[in-house]
């Protein structure tokens, strides 16, 4: 078979893919890391290696010295991925080449039928806005079996039902709701990239953290005696947890 006759090894067409826009407003790096830590800390498996891209259209000081590798490295610590930035001037755009970072200059984060998916926009610490695009049409993630101390269990795009035991020291996470038909008594994150009509549902409520759309309470606080060890839901109002029995 001649050169020009074989098949082609690849084809480059163009894709649309979502990306997390990292909305900077200040370049103090100190205090974005002492933030990323506080709120993002106890969530460790929040982001799975996203794309994202560094806005800095908004900066407080354009003008002034901002560490892009050392914003970088945070990202990747929190487990997002840096590829791009936009709204930078010559200065940040040069120090972004040296970062590994390309131009993003007409890029727009594509939002789908509303039907399909849902778009949250979440300021998650004081200086980041994260707009992330949720899927909200996969069937839930099923447990069946108790989950230990150190288990970790994330139901991604869709809701969690757990039917056995969630003991201290296990964690179950999930975008939309979480069903616990036993005694929850570890930790239990619902709404994980900030769904806020997101609940938590327990036949008996012994949790040591329970969070919502990132507003949490940790067993630091009693729970009220109408909810503790007892059928309970959780629901999120304004900026705090609910608690009601069921």
């Amino acid at each position: 078979m001649s050169q020009a006759s074989a098949p082609h090894a690849y084809e480059i067409k163009s894709a649309s893919l979502p990306l997390v826009s990292f909305l900077l407003k200040s370049p103090d790096t100190s205090a974005l890391q002492a933030d990323m830590a506080r709120r993002l800390g106890a969530t460790p498996d929040f982001f799975d290696n996203d794309p994202v891209v560094i806005d800095l259209s908004v900066l407080e000081d354009p003008n002034q010295v901002l560490d892009l590798p050392s914003v970088c490295l945070m990202l990747r610590t929190h487990r997002m991925l840096p590829v791009a930035v936009r709204g930078a001037n010559e200065h940040q755009l040069a120090n972004a080449h040296k970062a590994g970072l390309f131009e993003a200059r007409d890029l727009s984060i594509p939002v789908p039928a509303a039907a399909r998916v849902e778009t949250v926009v979440q300021e998650v610490i004081r200086e980041v806005e994260v707009v992330r695009e949720v899927s909200t049409g996969g069937p839930a993630m099923v447990i069946d079996k108790p989950l230990r101390s150190g288990q970790h269990v994330y139901a991604k795009g869709r809701d969690l039902i757990v039917l056995a035991m969630v003991n201290p020291g296990a964690e179950i996470m999930a975008d939309g709701h979480i069903h616990v038909y036993a005694p929850l008594r570890g930790k239990a994150i619902a709404g994980a990239r900030g769904d806020t009509q997101a609940r938590i549902f327990t036949s008996c409520l012994e949790a040591e953290l329970i969070s919502i759309a990132g507003t949490y309470r940790t067993s630091d606080q009693p729970l009220p005696p109408e909810v503790a060890a007892k059928p309970a839901q959780i629901s999120l109002q304004g900026d705090k947890l609910v608690m009601q029995a069921l």
